[in-house]
């Protein structure tokens, strides 16, 4: 969700994204979650983080709360290392329109968050 929000903001930056354990497939409430804010991230796959390991990156950014401590490290330039933890919508319990919620709840917090993340890092250095 962090990527299909960081995209929206600006479509020039390079986001990636990936996971310590991801899934075989994007979650559909995560889907659902970001249609209803007109973001498609149906077309997007889960990496493994390993993927990525030995490329250089302005910012890595973990969002799973448990991910911070699981993160392996970046053999390649990494400028800046940030944790802005969230939740995983993915672990709710309850009915079907419960864990719906705790998308809604999760993607509203992620948006929240990256958005002042894209203002106070991305969008001021973009300019100067």
């Amino acid at each position: 969700m962090a990527e299909g929000f960081l995209k929206t903001f600006d479509p020039a930056l390079e986001v990636y994204s990936a996971g310590t354990d991801p899934g075989n497939e994007v979650h559909p409430k995560a889907i659902v979650a970001m249609r209803e804010m007109n973001i498609d991230i149906s077309g997007n796959r889960p990496k493994n983080v390993s993927e990525f390991l030995d490329q250089p990156f302005d910012y890595v950014i973990t969002v799973c709360d448990a991910a911070k401590e699981t993160c392996p490290y970046f053999s390649g330039e990494v400028k800046h290392r940030l944790h802005i933890g969230f939740e995983d919508p993915a672990e709710a319990t309850g009915t079907d329109e419960e864990i719906m919620a705790e998308f809604r709840r999760i993607r509203n917090e992620i948006l929240v968050e990256f958005f002042k993340f894209y203002q106070n890092e991305l969008k001021e250095k973009k300019h100067l």
